[in-house]
């Protein structure tokens, strides 16, 4: 039994959902959009990013949107929207027409399970389809509802809760997702071309909750978060897609009393996984800043976010350079260029990325405390050390699947 079904186009009716947050990017980077507010109504804007200025197209239509539609911009400069309308998800493609906004409906999916959830994929590489996840209670449906050949099509059925979403390969064939069967979850791949076939990814102990974060295609960097080295307590680490070598879980990663989530990673480094930079969005009591990190390196470089960052929202060049999107009243739509300290060279004898009982050598803010704007974008705040933890046992070697012509180990 399918988790949705096919429903005719849908029009504009109310929704629901929660209040909008940053927004999404382009696979390439060129676009991005978001929702918009002028006063207490909500719009689609989208930005362009690959020209010498960024600047924003508002899409607005006949009435105002609902907090928690969805957007998303595809390669040729269209916004992909998911609106919630009368118990259906209709999704449908805005562009600008001169003065107004077009819109080109593509249907609607119905979830005849009350207690279902349909929300956007992550933009898919090429940007020119778009796929969502529709979760029930004991089954997971994986749908395109843009780019096909008409309409929205159910393209995988999974036994189990899944979340996530990241793209492992630059075809948009391989899909990861996180997948909670029997009170734990695995990160798996779903070849969406092999109607849906299901391998394991992610396992590194038995008894562990295992999540794959982020994936680069150039290096084969996977970053994941699992409560393997210290049961109950998840934590960061990384691994090398088609590696026989363990997941590690760098000491500096875990930051007192500070939620850290890595949103991008430096693409271009062509099997040098340990050189990729990472980019953390960190927070805190105090605010939001940003946290680079490499897994060459045992330490984390804070630097302070724009204003008006759309916070987890940003993308790496491949000379290093990290791209921050942000809105304040003064410049509605901006892109900040922060160019974070270069990789360290590894110390002789050293095994990079390994962790020692040592105090941590990273760059640290206050607990809790963002830190403070330097002269420049690029500028390191003051540290102040933070105790490390007993070191866990190293676990169980990255689960392989059916992956290895991907990346070269």
């Amino acid at each position: 039994m399918t988790a949705c079904a096919i429903e005719p186009s849908a029009g504009h009716e109310d929704g629901e959902g929660a209040e909008p947050t940053g927004c999404a990017l382009s696979a390439d980077g060129a676009y991005a959009a978001r929702l918009a507010s002028a006063g207490d109504s909500w719009f689609p804007e989208r930005w362009t990013l690959d020209g010498p200025e960024p600047y924003a197209v508002p899409l607005p239509r006949n009435q105002p949107e609902e907090p928690g539609t969805e957007v998303q911009p595809m390669a040729d400069g269209r916004v992909l929207i998911h609106r919630l309308v009368a118990g259906r998800h209709a999704f449908s493609l805005l562009y600008p027409t001169g003065p107004g906004t077009g819109e080109l409906p593509l249907g609607a999916i119905e979830c005849p399970d009350a207690a279902a959830r349909l929300r956007l994929l992550p933009p898919a590489p090429g940007g020119e389809r778009a796929y969502a996840l529709a979760v029930g209670r004991r089954s997971t449906a994986v749908w395109r509802v843009a780019g096909g050949p008409s309409g929205p099509e159910q393209l995988a059925e999974l036994p189990g809760r899944c979340s996530g979403g990241v793209w492992l390969d630059p075809a948009g064939r391989l899909l990861a997702l996180d997948r909670e069967t029997g009170g734990r979850t695995k990160a798996v791949v779903v070849d969406l071309e092999r109607g849906g076939q299901v391998s394991p990814l992610l396992q590194i102990t038995a008894d562990s909750d295992d999540r794959l974060l982020l994936a680069d295609h150039d290096s084969g960097l996977l970053i994941v978060r699992s409560d393997a080295p210290s049961p109950g307590q998840d934590r960061l680490g990384w691994g090398v897609l088609g590696s026989t070598l363990p997941v590690r879980f760098p000491e500096c990663l875990r930051l007192r009393d500070c939620a850290v989530t890595p949103f991008a990673i430096q693409p271009g480094q062509v099997l040098t996984p340990e050189s990729c930079a990472v980019a953390l969005r960190v927070d805190g009591p105090a605010g939001s800043w940003v946290g680079v990190w490499r897994p060459a390196e045992r330490r984390v470089h804070h630097l302070p976010a724009p204003e008006g960052w759309l916070a987890g929202t940003g993308l790496w060049t491949p000379e290093g350079v990290l791209r921050l999107p942000y809105a304040t009243e003064v410049v509605p739509c901006g892109v900040a260029q922060v160019s974070p300290p270069g990789a360290a060279v590894p110390e002789p004898g050293r095994e990079s990325g390994q962790e020692t009982g040592a105090r941590t050598a990273g760059t640290t803010a206050a607990p809790g405390h963002p830190p403070e704007p330097g002269p420049g974008p690029g500028a390191e705040p003051g540290a102040e050390p933070v105790p490390p933890t007993p070191s866990a046992p190293r676990p169980v070697p990255l689960q392989q699947a059916p992956l290895g012509r991907l990346v070269t180990n």
